[in-house]
C-alpha cells in the first residue's frame, strides 16, 4: 500500500471494501493515519494517538493516546473542534514539539466514560459499523480490509474532505 494516496484513490479503496458488522468492530485497535493531502494529516500522530477502543455498541472510546509514562489513556474529545480550527489556521501546530505538549496535557482530558457509540450507518451507499461521537458532529465510518485491519473515514461536519485512518487489531 502506498504511503500517500489522493482523496479520490482513498475513496475508491474505501468504496471497494466490504462493510464491517458491529461485532467485528469490537476490540482494541492501534491507529495510524493514511495521508491523502488532508490539512489534518499527521495531527493525531503528532499528538501520540494510539487508536480506538470499542467495548460494545454503547461503549466506544474513539480517542486513545499514548502517555508520557508509557501507558494509554482514553480522552474526552472536548477540545477537538477548537484544536482542528487552530491547526487549519496554523498548520505548524502539527509539529512533534506541540504534540509533546499535548501529550503532557492528556491527563486533564482523561475519562473512563465512553465518548461514542457504534452504529450501522450508511456512508457512500453502504451501511457499515460507524463510530458516532456523543458530543461532536463526527462519524468514523469503517470498512474491512482484512480480519484484523479496518479502514476508517472520518466525516466531520464542516470539513469538505474526509480524513482517512487505519485500525489494526491489538
Amino acid at each position: 500500500m502506498p504511503a500517500f494516496l489522493t482523496t479520490q484513490q482513498a475513496l475508491a479503496l474505501f468504496d471497494g471494501l466490504p462493510a464491517v458488522p458491529l461485532q467485528a468492530a469490537q476490540g482494541a485497535w492501534r491507529g495510524e493515519g493514511m495521508h491523502t493531502g488532508h490539512p489534518l494529516d499527521g495531527l493525531l500522530e503528532a499528538c501520540h494517538w494510539h487508536g480506538k477502543r470499542i467495548d460494545g455498541p454503547e461503549h466506544v472510546h474513539p480517542l486513545v493516546f499514548d502517555t508520557l509514562s508509557g501507558g494509554t489513556v482514553c480522552v474526552r474529545p472536548a477540545g477537538v473542534r477548537l484544536g482542528i480550527a487552530a491547526v487549519l489556521r496554523f498548520p505548524a501546530l502539527k509539529s512533534r514539539s506541540v504534540g509533546r505538549v499535548v501529550q503532557a496535557l492528556l491527563p486533564l482530558l482523561a475519562t473512563r466514560r465512553s465518548q461514542a457509540r457504534l452504529r450501522m450507518v450508511e456512508t457512500r451507499s453502504r451501511s457499515s459499523a460507524t463510530i458516532v461521537y456523543d458530543r461532536l458532529p463526527i462519524h468514523d465510518a469503517l470498512r474491512q480490509e482484512d480480519a484484523n485491519t479496518l479502514l476508517g473515514l472520518m466525516d466531520l461536519k464542516g470539513l469538505d474532505q474526509p480524513l482517512f485512518f487505519r485500525l489494526r487489531r491489538e
